[in-house]
């Protein structure tokens, strides 16, 4: 591991944690959806080529080797880590964050397990706060009491003849509605986990009244079929603490047709989203990684928060679509029409004159 350790910038001696592959058969997805899900994620010098060790940092480095897995067509939420070949070594970049490396981690030990090659060389380095910090501190706006909405599906919220603004792993645009002065924005990279909190803070800081997160949820109640209802709500449990945040919706949004309100619960990986883990949270509705770090975020700097989420899968019951198929026609068709319901709720919140 001598490489790896000189490779790595500012290493710590016993940041070094090792990643072992979950248990697939308990898993929630059972293991032909896990390997497919898996293989849309895994860097291709991985699934390509076999590796001495491989080990997981947090860097945003877009110089590095890029995966060919990464979507197109998109205008955010694209990127994924990227990769260092040194000799029979690899270290992977990750954006970083605590969740997202773990996670990150995760995936690659799982995958390397389930096709035979083995995941015991897998690392990661565990992260201290600065380097997060310092990441999402590049985030650079001009805000001054503005609703900022950031997430998913900007491309169908925010104005068609906007123009976009580009900054280091973001874009945004400005627009007014109903009187309102309203940001829209997205990242190229994924903002999982502690980092999406990070991302409230530093929006504070830099002027916002509001955000509002557009995003999907897993549904924890078999009844629910994904990608045919909303999700909003105040709450949800991080780390044990349940977390409750000021509602930029109030109750409006609960209210709306298509809703289905409920108490979320925040998981740092889907990959220990297993049987186990389902049934000790089965009295809560959804889950994701992003909900309950903003809201608690939120919370803590005392500005508003909300969240309109698209219902993407369930982890009780298996559907049709599922997260190892999202680009399948259906489900995008599926899911338009659920971002328009987003984009009219948020315009008629705003019309409501208590915003």
């Amino acid at each position: 591991m001598s490489l790896l350790a000189n490779a790595i910038p500012n290493a710590r001696t016993g940041s070094t944690l090792h990643a072992s592959s979950v248990a697939v058969g308990g898993h929630t997805m059972g293991p032909d959806r896990l390997l497919r899900y898996l293989q849309i994620k895994v860097h291709h010098l991985i699934q390509d080529h076999e590796w001495d060790s491989i080990h997981i940092v947090g860097g945003y480095d877009r110089d590095a080797v890029i995966s060919a897995h990464e979507k197109t067509g998109k205008l955010f939420n694209f990127q994924r880590p990227t990769a260092e070949v040194h000799g029979r070594d690899l270290i992977v970049k990750a954006f970083p964050g605590t969740d997202y490396v773990h996670h990150y981690a995760l995936i690659i030990a799982t995958y390397l397990a389930m096709t035979g090659k083995g995941g015991d060389a897998v690392t990661y380095e565990l992260l201290d706060s600065t380097s997060s910090h310092e990441a999402v501190g590049q985030l650079d706006l001009d805000l001054d009491g503005d609703l900022v909405i950031v997430g998913w599906g900007l491309a169908h919220l925010a104005p068609a003849d906007g123009v976009w603004t580009y900054g280091r792993g973001y874009a945004w645009q400005r627009t007014e509605i109903h009187g309102r002065r309203v940001v829209y924005l997205g990242f190229l990279h994924s903002i999982w986990g502690d980092v999406a909190g990070r991302v409230v803070t530093r929006l504070a800081e830099l002027g916002a009244r509001d955000v509002v997160y557009v995003g999907k949820v897993g549904a924890l109640n078999p009844d629910i079929e994904p990608n045919t209802r909303l999700a909003t709500g105040n709450t949800s449990l991080v780390n044990g603490t349940t977390v409750t945040w000021t509602d930029f919706f109030g109750d409006f949004a609960s209210a709306q047709p298509g809703m289905h309100t409920g108490r979320h619960v925040t998981s740092p990986s889907i990959l220990l989203e297993n049987r186990d883990w389902l049934t000790e949270h089965a009295e809560h509705a959804f889950v994701d990684p992003e909900i309950g770090p903003m809201g608690a975020a939120a919370h803590h700097v005392g500005i508003r928060f909300g969240y309109l989420h698209v219902i993407s899968n369930n982890l009780a019951r298996h559907y049709p679509a599922d997260l190892s198929n999202e680009r399948h026609s259906d489900v995008v068709r599926r899911r338009t029409v659920l971002i328009r319901h987003i984009r009219n709720i948020i315009a008629s919140r705003l019309a409501d004159g208590t915003s």
